[in-house]
């Protein structure tokens, strides 16, 4: 199969419309062709007008390694362009950036997850772009995670830059899917153009994810399509005490991690509760030591999530569920466990980082009140998810 730049590159008459127009790039160190190398140098060497380049949240050289770690602007040493940063001083391009280019071309790795920032990026250039009279094509890659939509929709007014719309946790589209969605929700008068893949099945073999394709972190923590396939559900611990794994080599791909849990009383807790949210996937117990990040140096008893090999089904796994469930079993078994973390997550200070995540409060009232079922959630999740699939059904480019 072929991805959006893999056919631009191959296709003399998709590069047309570029020839003496100003190019810039929005990439990161998945932004790579078939053969692996980079996109802004293949662009270059294939006569691209290559003025700017882009680094969405983690850098273009995806080197920084937590949240909340801005990087700056630079030149690219090779092609003496600037590089601009759009988690740095601003997250939104500025008017000199814009006026860099006069097309853009947007070519970043998605983990199909509305926190995942890559998302609000695309959302901002496009209103840019609209408001500058600029052109910005998507160069589409596959959705890692497929098709499924999973978990409440943002509420509006609890928009930020972990929550760019009204969407749920668990989107199913790609980027380039996206972008059209972003046209039609906020009515955007914006050149838009998806450069399309070739090939790509969502629900064929790799469930979303190529068998043909190696995995490259589109940011640091995101080691493996697991961890894609899990990361609706893991992020939410970014918002808890609960370790995700970070300053371990298996990052987002725990249900938690904490030196005062019993992971197997926790599993156990939401086996009785609801047992149909554990299907698709296998659930280890194990141990580990975080060398940095929450718990650095204690020994942590954890829950590993695999959604590969013989344990995942495609269909039936659920991770947004199955982290909510998580944090009721503990939230049942130890009521007064401090499992809410309060600061300042990307940069939103008046509410909790739990409550930004999920684009509001439902699912901490869910967990914290006592009288409330996995049947709950599941009726308020699931309407949620059925509206979402009708307002996407005209976006869809791979069927």
């Amino acid at each position: 199969m072929k991805f959006g730049i893999d056919r631009l590159l191959a296709d003399p008459e998709l590069r047309k419309p570029l020839e003496g127009r100003r190019v810039a790039l929005v990439a990161h160190p998945a932004s790579v062709t078939r053969d692996l190398g980079h996109s802004l140098d293949a662009l270059a060497a294939a006569g691209i007008g290559l003025a700017s380049a882009f680094g969405p949240q983690h850098g273009l050289k995806g080197d920084k390694q937590d949240n909340m770690v801005e990087t700056a602007d630079e030149v690219d040493p090779r092609l003496q362009i600037p590089v601009f940063s759009l988690y740095g001083e601003v997250r939104r391009p500025t008017d000199a950036m814009m006026a860099s280019a006069d097309v853009f071309l947007f070519d970043l790795q998605d983990l199909g997850c509305r926190i995942y920032t890559f998302v609000t990026t695309l959302l901002y250039l496009l209103e840019e772009a609209a408001r500058h009279g600029k052109t910005v094509w998507v160069l589409d890659r596959p959705n890692p995670a497929g098709r499924p939509v999973e978990g409440t929709m943002l509420v509006p007014g609890q928009e930020s830059f972990v929550g760019a719309a009204p969407m749920p946790m668990r989107h199913g589209l790609t980027l380039g899917e996206m972008g059209h969605w972003f046209v039609r929700h906020f009515g955007l008068d914006v050149d838009y153009r998806v450069i399309g893949m070739e090939g790509w099945e969502p629900s064929g073999p790799g469930h979303g994810w190529p068998t043909d394709r190696i995995w490259i972190n589109p940011s640091p923590n995101a080691a493996n399509v697991n961890m894609a396939r899990a990361y609706a559900g893991t992020v939410m611990l970014e918002g808890t005490t609960l370790s995700e794994g970070r300053g371990t080599t298996r990052p987002l791909e725990v249900l938690f991690g904490a030196p005062d849990l019993d992971a197997g009383a926790v599993r156990a807790e939401m086996e009785r509760l609801a047992p149909e949210w554990l299907a698709g996937c296998g659930l280890r117990e194990c141990w580990f030591e975080p060398t940095f990040h929450k718990h650095a140096g204690k020994l942590c008893n954890a829950l590993m999530i695999h959604a590969e090999g013989p344990f995942y089904g495609h269909d039936r796994f659920r991770p947004w569920r199955l982290q909510a469930l998580a944090f009721k079993a503990i939230r049942n078994l130890v009521p007064d466990y401090p499992l809410w973390r309060d600061f300042a997550y990307e940069y939103e200070l008046d509410r909790l980082a739990i409550d930004v995540i999920n684009g509001g409060p439902s699912l901490r009232t869910w967990v914290d009140d006592p009288e409330a079922t996995p049947g709950d959630l599941d009726q308020l999740a699931s309407a949620d998810e059925q509206r979402w699939r009708d307002q996407c059904a005209e976006v869809l480019l791979y069927r």
